[in-house]
Formats: structure tokens, sequence, C-alpha cells
């Protein structure tokens, strides 16, 4: 990034008048600990005030800051002040400025589960023939979509923006901000249906990706879903759907997979052997989301074929670890939801292992009033010639525990209240043995990666 203040200033709306003496701007930031020299910081006023920060701002480095007109008793006088009516609104505006200024083509993806995954494969995949930017980590909010486009270089051609939500409105908003030409919705889910209360609301509020997008953009989703199918319907955009079943612009078939990786075709690509290094049909789904996006861009087949073989997968997204005694670990310890959870467990049944498939589940949240249904609805994922021992740990999966009593005896399956954590981990430290396998997976907030750290290093 390279701007002069001034030009940052008419981008926002200055409410003072701003030297003409040049100053560049080469970074943007809301955190006072991440300025370099050339930064322009952000105070933003939410649960801590950033104005509260700036010493910390300009001692790490900035350049100059925007500032809250109702905060002028305590404007800095050691750096320029741009001064705005709402620092938020002006961070959002000066991003929105730069992505129109750089102008490079924007994809844009949302969906329940997969997001971040599928962000990654379409990364990897546009590398291959185009400069591209993408959302680092998970930043997808009203802050970090800002962020990301605030990043983009001058010779970005594409950039690849996550995008998620968790109340309506808030995708309208973002899609907004970021115009895509490309939107994509990997699936519905059940995550934050507290905040909705029906599958139907998260679809109507997924479709709100749709708001922002170019009238000549794309929409590509997944066709497997009958409330994607029947909104798309509706839109004035082009749609592209991916699924299994054989009406989809994009099918998948002929999936096979062991305990590291999948491989898959595609039937309008019959010559073309995929292969991702990742288990579970649910990531050939994102693959697929991802493959639409290349052949929209016209990379070619070898090069989505390369891509896709052994792409960057932002951390903490189901990967294969090994234990601290050599066993096998599959850690999703970001986010869980019913329909992901149902996945990933499948998919854990299915891997080869010497020894016993052990599962650790931790309470899945913003559930709200389903919460006990939607964690009972697990229970015939479980097969207890698959999986031999479970381990539920949480306040809100005790429906499920009740339930795996009918199919598991006591000393294989093991409940723990939120309060029990060290014990469980306890528990499970002494059960495995170097030939199990070990599925995690829970809400990040219940933080299981905790006993996953535990059992890598003890």
């Amino acid at each position: 990034m390279k701007m002069q203040l001034t030009e940052v200033a008419g981008a926002v709306g200055a409410k003072n008048e701003i030297s003409d003496e040049p100053v560049d701007i080469s970074s943007v930031s809301f955190d006072s600990r991440q300025l370099t020299t050339g930064s322009l910081f952000v105070p933003i006023v939410a649960e801590n005030d950033g104005h509260d920060y700036i010493q910390s701002a300009i001692d790490n480095g900035a350049t100059a800051t925007l500032w809250d007109v109702n905060h002028q008793e305590t404007i800095p006088t050691e750096i320029p002040v741009i001064l705005v009516d709402d620092t938020l609104k002006a961070y959002q505006d000066l991003a929105k400025y730069y992505l129109n200024k750089i102008n490079p083509k924007v994809v844009a993806v949302t969906g329940s589960n997969g997001k971040t995954t599928t962000k990654d494969m379409i990364t990897e995949i546009l590398s291959q023939q185009y400069n591209v930017c993408k959302t680092e980590a998970n930043f997808n909010n009203h802050l970090g979509v800002p962020m990301t486009l605030l990043s983009i270089e001058p010779n970005t051609e594409i950039v690849v923006v996550e995008m998620g939500m968790d109340h309506p409105g808030e995708l309208d908003f973002l899609s907004r901000i970021a115009q895509p030409d490309v939107a994509v919705i990997t699936m519905i889910g059940e995550a934050h249906i507290e905040f909705f209360g029906t599958r139907d609301k998260i679809a109507d509020a997924k479709m709100e990706i749709v708001n922002g997008l170019k009238e000549d953009g794309l929409l590509v989703y997944n066709a497997d879903e009958p409330l994607l199918r029947e909104r798309v319907a509706t839109i004035k955009q082009r749609s592209f759907g991916f699924g299994h079943g054989e009406s989809s612009d994009l099918s998948v078939s002929n999936v096979v997979g062991n305990q590291v990786m999948t491989s898959f075709k595609v039937r309008e690509m019959p010559d073309v052997n995929f292969t991702i290094p990742m288990i579970g049909t649910y990531n050939v789904d994102n693959a697929m989301a991802a493959i639409s996006v290349g052949r929209h861009y016209r990379v070619s087949p070898d090069n989505i074929v390369k891509a896709l073989s052994d792409f960057d997968l932002t951390k903490n997204r189901t990967e294969w670890l090994k234990g601290h005694l050599g066993e096998a670990i599959l850690s999703d310890v970001y986010n869980s939801n019913p329909t992901a959870a149902k996945a990933v467990i499948k998919a854990f049944s299915n891997s080869d292992v010497e020894g016993n498939r052990i599962v650790v589940l931790g309470d899945m949240l913003e559930l709200g009033d389903q919460s006990s249904d939607m964690h009972l609805s697990l229970a015939d994922s479980f097969d207890n010639q698959k999986i031999q021992s479970v381990y539920l740990y949480g306040d809100q999966i005790d429906s499920l525990a009740t339930s795996l009593k009918s199919k598991y005896d006591d000393k294989h399956i093991h409940y723990y209240r939120l309060n029990q954590k060290e014990a469980m981990t306890q528990d499970l430290l002494e059960a495995r043995t170097k030939n199990d396998a070990i599925l995690i997976k829970g809400s990040h907030g219940v933080h299981l990666e905790t006993v996953l750290s535990d059992l890598q290093s003890h």
C-alpha cells in the first residue's frame, strides 16, 4: 500500500484541514501493537476505546492517525491527525476507496462451514496464474474484511475475501464494501442458529452476499442444498452450482479416500484426477467450489490439480497431527456445528487405524433453544464397531451423552462438565496408546486446543 495522507483525508471525508506536505502512508491498522513507520492508526471505539492507546501507537511508529471528532479533548499533537465523524466508518470507507483504486477482481466466500478451507483452495488455484491476495486467518468481519482490502498490493489481480456473519444484515454490509465479481456459498448449516431460528433464515442471510455482487458477476453455490437452489433462481446475476447431483453444473464422482488424502473426479472433466490432502466428502465439496472459481478464471486443469494436491491450509482446520506417543490426532478445534460434526465423524470412522478410534467432542455453541436436540442429533453418527471410545465435554452436550449410553458401556463413554477439562485430559492421556487415532472437535469457545496441546506434549 502507498498513499499520501491528503489522499486518505479525501477518501474518508476529513473534518479538518490537512497539510499539503507529503506524508507517505504504507499500512493501516486498528491495533496499536502492530504499527510500523508509515502506518495509519485507526482508533476504534468499542469495548475498549482505541483512542486510549494513541501513545502506544506513536511509540510503535504510527505516522498519522484517524481521530473521532468527539475525542478532540485528547487529540495528539505529535503526529498528523485526520478528524472524522466515526473512525470505524472512515476505516471501512478507506478500504472501499483503496479497493476501487487498485481495482482487482474480488472473490467473496461465505458459508456455514468450510469457508476458510475453500478460501485457501481458491487462493492456491488462482495463484497458479495470477497475483492473488487473500484474507489471513479468519479475519472475516466488519474489521477483518477492510483489513484484507487495505493489504492489497498494487500488482494484485484477484483478492479472495472470506466473509462471516452471525446476524442478519452483516453479509449485506460486507458484500457492498467488497463489491465481488464472484461470490461463493459453500453450504448452509446450523452455525449461529441461535440468532436466526431456522435454516431458512440462515439461507436468507447467506444470500445477502449477492447484494454487493456486480451485475455481471457470478454466484457459485452448493447445488445439493434445496434452500440455496430456490433462492438462487430469483437472482439477476449468473449462477453456477456444484455438487453430487447430475443436475449440477459441476458434479463430483469417484470419491476415494484414505487417512491422509481424498481423490475424486469431476464428470465435466472426465480425464482429470483430483487429489486433496484432506479427508471427507465435505472437503471434496469445498474443492468443487474452488474448482468452479478456477474454471471461471480459466485456470488450466493441470494447474488446478497441482494447486489442490498440496495447498496451504489455515491452522486449526481439519488436519492430521501426531501425539506424544505417536498416536494419530485429527484436529478440528476451530469451530463446530451439527452438519460439520457429522461430516468429520463420518470421515474419521472410515480412517485407517491399528488401535482404537477415540472421539473427543466439545459443546457446539450458538445453537440457542435447539441446542439439546442438535447435540442429540449426532448420536446416529456413532457406530461402536468403528468408534471404540467417546469423550464428551461441556454443559450442553449432556443429551448426546445420555443417548450414547445405549451404544457404549461405562468404560467407553465419558462425560465431563466445563469445569472438568483437566480430569478429561488426564483420563484421555492414560487411556490412549501409540496405535490409536483421536478426533478432537468442538466450538472454539470450549478451547479443546488445550487438550490437543497436552496430547502432543505428554
